[in-house]
């Protein structure tokens, strides 16, 4: 294959450096990557072979105008690996996975590149340089540093092994997990087992089955947590417990697909190159270059929410038993199968509100022009054109250019919103293209949901969960298409792990905001608006439930951790048992309330980029929360405050200390009590 029959490797010819993907095949991917990784090489080469001495420009510009290639080709391929993960794009990504962690640490750990970017470090308080130049040569020190940019060249070698391994097992976690979700997506032969769905969702599980070769049947995928949102609304509890127990499985099973070994070797391993990089642990080692700053910090916030949620929880759990005890003709004690759907029957006898009825009024593509979208015309002044002539990765992802309101271009949104068997679980925000002055580039972003596809003619309704969902992953989007920075190590979301949730969740906000909520939750067949008396009832159920919902989410902050505090020397055993001794550590181990993701399918930490990390949803949160004060004390849904916390927080990317940003913001740091008093946890 030459270069210029490989597509990946010419500039693309589509608006906004789109990648041509209707012209690339998975065959393109492994010769283009090999031919980027030489380039890059070649362009460090140029850098480190410089006989003057270091200086901003010949080190620190020069090595963010190189990989611009590699750049291009990983964006266009890990979005499709985690988005349409075909048998041939999976082979292209377990060969891949050791020869990406390989280049990388030649680039990290090249002792010549190193020793250029600690002499520009240390003349940092001489240069001048304007702030984002600064903070560069501060970030690209830290990381080599924090890399083992400054081990000795045998500490290097095992660094370097370690890293490889670890990336084909995380390769592996999420191959397995994929596989084993798709093996126990949970089939019935009979309608009336799922008594409760809608006639949508009967269509879309009839439709699932169907495209399985399952003619007459109806197939229930699983999603990316524990549990189902279906479990909420099913009827028959036999088939609400074997969705749980289908859910609970995944890759712990004596199969192919088994995580157990997998996660145990990722935490040996992670274990053992922090050690090597000087770090007691894992978790040490990731926070030291995060806003929490130490494990312990991590801890102490997470025993501070776990023990008034875990009460909140017990307490959710005597209702739960009391409606059970009150309606059904042979009662039972409630199991984490029954708490969602028990848990409708409260908030409807309390609130009388059922979230499940809502769902006509949470149509798709209302939600999407009418709410996100609308939103952020009203807050950002954006304004969005679907481009159908731009063809994305699938044809399921649609593309949309954004225009800022004097109709400067801000760049594409691509939304991938149904579910499919190539598709990882879960939801997330990736970009395609990132947004640099000095490449001369804006952003390309995508959104994946994974949302059941109904029948052909049927309307996608969404859940309340959905729509969250939606909202926040728009939250990321905006953040990498806002982001204008100089250098694209900087660019969109590439900030602090624990500060890259904060926009997103803020963007929740108007979710249940009037000028957004009368606009989008209108009855798909009659128009109709919800109720504003239902409405009420809906901000009235703010801090309903949470204890569930804090405690299932700390159960997996802290098992999180917990992994990642082992040292190198420690026996794993067996997985189950040190799963449930940590959450017994927290008080968290109640089995009506399981963690939100077992070990096995915790992707997030073991194939994603959260390890020790997961802790940083609640962490950032205490900003969301504080951030969610300001707009009700300033006016809300304003351009005027859109405007602040688009220049002030959104724009800057990563091109300035998080939390700097946000005391420039809100002018003082965040503070807790608003995130307390959204759980419930006050008392």
């Amino acid at each position: 294959m030459t270069d210029a029959s490989n597509p990946l490797l010419q500039p693309s010819t589509l608006p906004y450096g789109l990648p041509d993907y209707s012209a690339i095949r998975p065959q393109h991917y492994l010769p283009a990557f090999r031919a980027a990784f030489e380039e890059h090489l070649r362009e460090i080469g140029r850098i480190t072979m410089v006989r003057s001495m270091p200086t901003f420009e010949n080190t620190i510009e020069a090595l963010e105008r190189s990989g611009e290639l590699l750049d291009r080709v990983a964006h266009a391929f890990y979005t499709v690996s985690s988005a349409d993960a075909t048998p041939e794009i999976q082979a292209v990504d377990e060969q891949l996975a050791p020869l990406m962690a390989a280049h990388q640490d030649a680039v990290t750990l090249d002792g010549a590149l190193y020793w250029r970017v600690q002499q520009v470090h240390a003349q940092l308080g001489g240069l001048e340089l304007d702030p984002e130049q600064r903070y560069l040569v501060e970030r690209r020190h830290r990381e080599m540093t924090h890399a083992g940019a400054a081990l000795g060249d045998d500490e290097k070698a095992r660094l370097t092994q370690l890293n490889q391994r670890l990336s084909t097992l995380s390769n592996t976690f999420e191959r397995n997990l994929l596989d084993d979700t798709n093996d126990l997506a949970v089939v019935f032969d009979d309608p009336a087992e799922l008594d409760g769905l809608s006639t949508g969702e009967l269509s879309a599980a009839e439709r699932s089955a169907q495209e399985r070769g399952l003619e007459g049947r109806y197939l229930i995928s699983l999603p990316l947590f524990t549990g189902h949102p279906y479990l909420a609304q099913l009827r028959d509890r036999e088939s609400r417990r074997r969705i749980m127990a289908a859910s609970r499985t995944r890759a712990s099973r004596d199969n192919a697909s088994d995580n157990r070994p997998v996660l145990a070797e990722i935490v040996r391993l992670r274990a053992e190159r922090s050690e090597l990089l000087g770090y007691a642990s894992h978790a040490a080692y990731v926070t030291a270059d995060q806003t929490a700053g130490s494990p312990e910090a991590v801890e102490r916030m997470l025993r501070q929410l776990a023990p008034p949620a875990a009460r909140n929880a017990v307490a959710e759990r005597a209702a739960l038993q009391a409606i059970v005890d009150e309606t059904e003709d042979e009662p039972f004690p409630v199991e984490a199968h029954d708490w969602a759907f028990y848990t409708e029957r409260v908030r409807t006898a309390r609130y009388d509100i059922d979230t499940g009825a809502l769902r006509p009024w949470f149509e798709a593509e209302r939600v999407l022009q009418d709410g996100v979208f609308a939103a952020a015309t009203k807050l950002y002044g954006v304004t969005f054109a679907e481009r159908p002539d731009l063809i994305a990765y699938h044809p399921g992802a649609r593309v949309f250019e954004v225009h800022d309101a004097d109709g400067t271009a801000v760049g594409l949104y691509i939304l991938d919103l149904y579910t499919r068997d190539t598709k990882r679980g879960g939801a997330w925000m990736n970009p395609i293209v990132s947004q640099s002055h000095l490449r001369g580039t804006l952003p390309v972003v995508v959104n994946n949901l994974n949302v059941p596809k109904p029948g052909e003619g049927e309307p996608t309704l969404l859940t309340l969960d959905e729509v969250t969902t939606l909202f926040h992953e728009f939250g990321h989007a905006l953040h990498g298409l806002f982001a204008r920075v100089t250098y694209p190590h900087f660019a969109g979301t590439n900030v602090f792990r624990d500060f890259v949730e904060f926009p997103s969740q803020v963007n929740e906000m108007w979710i249940l905001w009037p000028e957004v909520l009368d606009d989008y939750a209108r009855h798909h067949e009659t128009g109709e608006p919800l109720d504003p008396a239902v409405v009420e009832r809906l901000r009235a159920t703010e801090t309903f439930n949470q204890g569930h919902a804090t405690s299932e989410y700390l159960a997996a902050a802290w098992l999180d951790q917990a992994w990642h505090l082992v040292d190198a020397d420690a026996e794993i055993g067996d997985v189950a048992a040190f799963e449930a001794a940590s959450l017994a550590d927290i008080g968290l181990n109640d089995p009506v309330v399981p963690t939100r993701y077992s070990s096995t399918y915790f992707a997030h930490v073991f194939s994603g980029g959260y390890s020790a990390g997961y802790y940083s949803y609640i962490w950032s949160e205490v900003l969301d929360a504080d951030t969610v004060e300001w707009f009700r004390e300033s006016g809300g849904l304003t351009r005027e405050n859109g405007d602040r916390f688009r220049q002030r927080l959104l724009g800057v990317g990563g091109s300035k200390d998080p939390l700097e940003a946000y005391r420039d913001f809100r002018g003082r740091d965040a503070e807790i009590g608003p995130l307390l008093k959204r759980r419930g946890l006050e008392a």
